[in-house]
C-alpha cells in the first residue's frame, strides 16, 4: 500500500462570535481570536491545497448553537473535506439547555452534535463515532469521548463505553490490512507525568485508555489524533503515537501540517510540522501578550501544584516559589520544553525536570512540535 497525502489539525478552537464572549476575570482562553486565528490559517490552508482538514474537539466555547452554526457554515465553504469529534466544551449537558440556560445562550445537546455536523464525517453515522474512508485505502475513525452521568452532567473525565468499543471492534475487524487512524478528544497517553494518576490531569484523559489502546495496537492502529489537554505533545506506546495539539486559542496557538509517504521498502513516515498564529487583528503582539496572559492565570493552578503531594508544599512555601515558575505552563503548552529552576530548592526542581521533553537517557528529545515519525 504506498500512500501520499497531506493534511492539518486544528484543536480546540473554542470558536466565539463576539456577542457571545464571556467576560470573566479568570478565563484562561482567548477566544477574541478564535476567528480570526482560524480564518487565517484558512487562507493559508486554501493555498495549500491539503487532502483534509481534521478537527478533534473543543470546536466552540461553551456549546452555543449559535457558534456551532456559525463553524458548520464556514466548513462548508471549504474546497476540502473536514472531519470532526466532539469536545466537553461542545456538549456541556447532555441535554443541553433548551431554550435557554443562564446565561441566556441556548446550548445543543449531544444528539444534536452529529446533526450540525453531519457533513463533516456524520454522513453514514448513527451515533456520534463513525468510521469513513477519507482517501482510498485510507480510513478515519472518530470517536466520541464524552460521558455523562444520571443528571445529564459531564462525569469529568472522558469515557468509552462498552457499546462503542463493542462497534469499534466490528470496524477494526473489518478494516483489516487497511491505514487507520483515530481521533478523539480526551487523550489517549499520557503526555504529563503520571497524568492518569493525578486529580490535574486524570480530566484531560479517556478513563479507560488502555483498553482502547490495546486494541488500536492489537489492529495495527499506528496513530491518534487528540485536543483536550491544551499543549504540544507527541506520546509513544511501542509502535503507537499519540499526538496531541495546542488550543487554538491559548499560548503558543498552534496548528498542525502534517503529511504521510510512503517509501520503497513500504513504511509509512509521518511528517509534523507546527506553525503559530504570530498576530491578528487587535492582537498584534499575541504571542508575548498570550504568554503573560496564561502566566498571568496560572498562579492559582501553580500554588495547587505546589501544594499538592508528592511536594506537598507549605502554603508559604509554595507562594514563595510560585512568581520563578510563573510560566511553567505555557512552556509545558509550546511543547519540547527543558526545565531548570536554579533558585528552588533541590526537591522541586527534581519535580519539574521530569516534565521536559527527553529521551530514555535523558536526553533533550524536540518531537512535540516538528518530527518525522515511522508508523509500523
Amino acid at each position: 500500500m504506498k500512500l501520499n497525502f497531506k493534511f492539518a489539525i486544528v484543536s480546540d478552537l473554542h470558536i466565539a462570535l463576539p456577542h457571545t464572549i464571556w467576560d470573566t476575570p479568570k478565563r484562561f482562553h482567548l477566544v477574541e481570536v478564535s476567528i480570526p486565528a482560524f480564518e487565517q490559517i484558512l487562507t493559508q490552508l486554501i493555498a495549500d491545497e491539503p487532502d483534509f482538514l481534521l478537527l478533534p474537539g473543543d470546536l466552540v466555547q461553551h456549546g452555543e448553537r449559535e457558534n456551532h452554526e456559525w463553524l458548520a457554515n464556514r466548513l462548508a465553504q471549504l474546497p476540502f473535506p473536514t472531519y470532526v469529534v466532539p469536545g466537553n466544551h461542545d456538549v456541556v449537558r447532555l441535554n443541553g439547555n433548551l431554550p435557554q440556560d443562564e446565561f441566556g445562550k441556548d446550548r445543543i445537546a449531544l444528539a444534536d452534535f452529529p446533526k450540525i455536523y453531519r457533513q463533516f464525517g456524520y454522513a453514514n453515522a448513527s451515533g456520534l463515532d463513525y468510521q469513513q474512508e477519507i482517501l482510498p485505502d485510507v480510513h478515519l475513525i472518530g470517536l466520541n469521548s464524552n460521558a455523562f452521568d444520571e443528571a445529564g452532567e459531564q462525569i469529568g473525565t472522558g469515557l468509552i463505553n462498552d457499546a462503542q468499543f463493542d462497534w469499534l471492534d466490528q470496524q477494526l475487524a473489518a478494516l483489516s490490512g487497511k491505514f487507520v487512524m483515530v481521533m478523539v478528544h480526551h487523550n489517549v497517553l499520557e503526555h504529563l507525568p503520571g497524568q492518569s494518576k493525578n486529580k490535574l490531569g486524570q480530566r484531560y484523559m479517556i478513563h479507560n485508555a488502555p483498553q482502547l489502546v490495546k486494541r488500536l495496537q492489537a489492529a495495527k492502529v499506528p496513530v491518534a489524533f487528540t485536543g483536550h489537554l491544551h499543549v504540544q505533545d507527541i506520546a509513544q506506546a511501542d509502535n503507537f503515537y499519540a499526538i496531541t495539539t495546542g488550543s487554538l486559542v491559548s499560548y503558543p496557538h498552534p496548528y498542525r501540517l502534517m503529511s504521510l509517504t510512503t517509501n520503497e521498502s513500504g513504511q509509512h513516515l509521518l511528517s509534523v510540522e507546527s506553525q503559530r498564529i504570530e498576530s491578528v487583528a487587535d492582537w498584534p503582539t499575541l504571542q508575548a501578550t498570550s504568554k503573560d496572559w496564561m502566566g498571568d492565570r496560572s498562579f492559582p493552578f501553580i500554588v495547587k501544584l505546589l501544594t499538592e503531594p508528592p511536594l506537598s508544599l507549605s502554603p508559604e512555601q509554595a507562594l514563595s516559589y510560585a512568581p520563578y515558575i510563573k510560566h511553567f505552563w505555557s512552556s509545558v503548552a509550546a511543547g519540547d520544553a527543558q526545565f531548570h529552576y536554579p533558585q528552588l530548592p533541590e526537591n522541586v526542581q527534581t519535580f519539574f525536570r521530569q516534565y521536559s521533553a527527553v529521551d530514555s537517557q535523558g536526553n533533550p528529545q524536540h518531537i512535540d512540535n516538528n518530527a518525522e515519525l515511522m508508523l509500523i
